[in-house]
């Protein structure tokens, strides 16, 4: 049993730990409660998968609660924001409840504190009652209001309600400790005066409770079991149980607050301030622009509900605030889209092959598999003709030994059709590449079965039929920062570090024909591109597409790649032997799974050997090795470990590659995750 808590986290570990103790299982119950300030983001996502999770595991209730206690920040798009989003990662709640229902109530129990002599109405200015808070380290001093007559104050504050005063000019202040070596308990404010309508009860109150005040009062009115907050909430735990006392009743449910870490995210912002600030100012288009941690932002950029919560899960619940790299969010994405999303082409920058022997009427239509990862998910037509388009980029008139893209005299497959041989080039008078000639060989189509089509060349470029293609806009998005801590510079404003290039446009990309039917809740991958998605604002006149993510981690290789800022731009020296043994590894590690016995261990040897002359930013991008690719990923988990060994630290893409591996259905993967912990 011992063993079974340990492998909980920390908060079901209390849950366990209640329930061994006698709690009832049946009175559980949880809430997730946003304030509707603001658009939920990828921070919430773990408060939301906690809540939510706990509900499913435990069978019980869960309820959706707006604290909305303050009018001026509020809104209705915000709760229906909420709303959408909650539902969208796939959880139910089981009432949708509001601070603002329980307004009358927490009004009642404030005035019986004022008549059993333990809330006050405070005339200072609130730079007055800073004043008289003092510091951490000496008390405070008591407001001449503090001894005030109940009936004095009974008086002001139903005056306050009556709206008679000014905001600003009064607050109701339970009278608690002024020495108190915990600040939140020197003599909190319970009620300011808003003059502002609210978003349900309109302009029926102009006195609203603080957040302290309604919150564990509100989870006491709901019977919530065990109110979690995020640690910033850690000393307000003792104001919260203060609360509390002053109107429990025994015979009902108290309910227990414990805090967890916040999840914060680098090269972003969290705060919802900040946020507004990006939105209000127009550096993005919106709460769901692509590049914002929104959850709505990351559903218009193609991510999924099981992507977040696989994200939520690899990160965990911590007791200490931490900033989760972005790249183990857009490694759950990867894992997630491999699995469903469907293979189509489509090229970006176009360049055009004209293929000279191949019949200029002809259309045939090939079969182009869906997805290599579902043996289930079928196949779609692609019409291919004698005039295509490719990426500029897979074509070099003259190129080295490791180019195995199209170069003159050379054969690469063009995916789902032919081999093609390169032959000769057109160009304009600035010497631009017009038009690439290249003859196709009839008789090497893929799946007819001839020996030609059995040929293995070095590379396969996918392509378009231009009479077929559409024109579309694609969007390309990076990191909306270029820091990886924006507003962690105590002497710099987090704006200075937006990145000028986190968005690009392209307006003539072009695309398969069957791509003419997608939806928004189609995903895609683009071969050898990256993972897309249609975006809100298409129409059948005018597609946009957004890339969700490439198919590799390109930004941490980029910072690998760049000279730091002390350190003078030197070339990158060649070295041969850790290229061969990389290659040594990939072709040992590709028959793995055929061996057995002596022959294994002899192969798990040599791979052993090898790693020790490779490095992790050569082995990272194998870390998106297809799941069937089996003997490959054992390799590539065989050579990590040498790393580690060797000193090389962990990091989030290490530990979601570990943790896949443990994951999977392979025994001998499973095996050799489990040695790297």
């Amino acid at each position: 049993m011992k063993e079974a808590i340990e492998s909980l986290n920390f908060i079901e570990q209390i849950i366990e730990e209640d329930l061994a103790a006698g709690f009832s299982q049946e009175k559980l119950r949880f809430r997730f409660p946003p304030e509707p300030n603001g658009y939920l983001h990828i921070g919430h996502a773990a408060s939301i998968c906690l809540n939510f999770g706990l509900g499913e595991k435990y069978n019980a209730p869960v309820n959706l609660r707006f604290d909305d206690t303050n009018p001026s920040k509020e809104e209705q798009e915000y709760v229906d924001a909420i709303k959408r989003d909650v539902a969208w990662m796939g959880f139910k709640w089981a009432n949708v409840c509001y601070a603002s229902d329980y307004f009358q109530q927490l009004h009642d129990w404030a005035v019986e504190l004022i008549k059993a002599g333990k809330a006050y109405v405070d005339g200072q200015s609130s730079e007055e009652m800073a004043a008289q808070k003092g510091t951490p380290t000496t008390p405070g001093t008591d407001s001449p209001h503090r001894n005030q007559s109940v009936q004095e104050n009974l008086d002001l504050f139903n005056r306050m309600k009556a709206g008679e005063f000014a905001p600003g000019s009064y607050v109701l202040r339970a009278k608690i400790d002024m020495a108190s070596t915990n600040m939140h308990m020197r003599d909190p404010i319970l009620y300011r005066i808003i003059k502002k309508s609210h978003h349900r009860t309109g302009s029926d109150w102009c006195i609203y409770p603080m957040y302290d005040w309604a919150h564990g009062e509100s989870d006491y009115i709901e019977q919530v079991s065990h109110s979690l907050c995020t640690l910033e909430f850690k000393a307000h735990r003792e104001l919260y149980d203060w609360y509390l006392d002053q109107i429990h009743d025994p015979s009902l449910l108290r309910p227990k607050q414990r805090e967890f870490a916040r999840r914060n995210l680098s090269y972003t912002v969290m705060s919802k301030r900040k946020l507004l600030e990006l939105v209000q100012n127009k550096h993005v288009s919106g709460w769901d622009d692509p590049r914002m941690p929104t959850i709505s932002g990351l559903r218009r950029r193609g991510y999924t509900p099981e992507s977040i919560r696989k994200f939520s899960d690899l990160s965990g619940i911590s007791k200490r605030d931490n900033v989760t790299d972005v790249s183990l969010l857009e490694y759950c994405i990867r894992e997630d889209l491999n699995k469903t999303a469907t293979r189509v082409m489509a090229v970006l920058d176009p360049v055009k092959l004209v293929l000279t022997n191949y019949p200029k009427a002809q259309v045939e239509m090939l079969d182009a598999e869906n997805n290599p990862e579902d043996p289930n998910s079928g196949t779609h037509q692609v019409p291919f003709s004698s005039e295509l388009y490719i990426e500029r980029e897979d074509f070099q008139e003259s190129a080295g030994k490791n180019f195995f893209r199209l170069t003159l005299g050379a054969e690469v497959r063009l995916k789902s059709a032919y081999i093609i041989k390169a032959d000769s080039v057109v160009k304009d008078s600035d010497r631009n590449i017009l038009e690439i000639h290249a003859t196709c060989d009839m008789d090497s189509k893929s799946g007819s079965g001839t020996e030609a089509s059995t040929r293995k060349v070095k590379g396969t470029l996918h392509w378009v039929s231009i009479a077929h293609a559409l024109t579309a806009e694609v969007r390309e998005y990076d990191r909306l920062f270029s820091d990886e801590a924006p507003d962690a510079h105590e002497d710099k404003n987090f704006l200075e570090f937006l990145n000028p290039n986190s968005l690009k446009v392209n307006k003539e990309a072009y695309l398969e024909p069957f791509l003419a039917n997608a939806t928004t809740a189609d995903k895609y991958q683009f071969q050898r591109l990256g993972y897309f998605v249609l975006d809100k604002d298409a129409t059948a006149e005018k597609l946009i597409f957004n890339k969700t993510v490439g198919l590799k981690d390109s930004w941490a290789k980029q910072q690998a790649l760049a000279p730091k800022p002390s350190e003078p731009t030197q070339k990158p020296q060649a070295n041969q032997g850790k290229k061969s043994a990389l290659s040594e590894v990939q072709q040992i590690s590709k028959k793995l799974t055929n061996l057995s016995g002596e022959k294994f261990a002899a192969a798990r040897q040599d791979i052993l050997r090898y790693a020790e002359e490779i490095s992790y930013e050569e082995i990272e991008p194998l870390f998106d090795t297809a799941a069937k690719k089996i003997g490959t990923r054992i390799g590539v988990m065989l050579v990590l470990g040498v790393l580690l060994k060797n000193g090389q630290a962990k990091n989030p893409a290490i530990e979601a590659f570990i943790e896949a591996g443990k994951a999977d259905s392979d025994e001998l993967l499973k095996a050799e995750a489990k040695a790297l912990g």
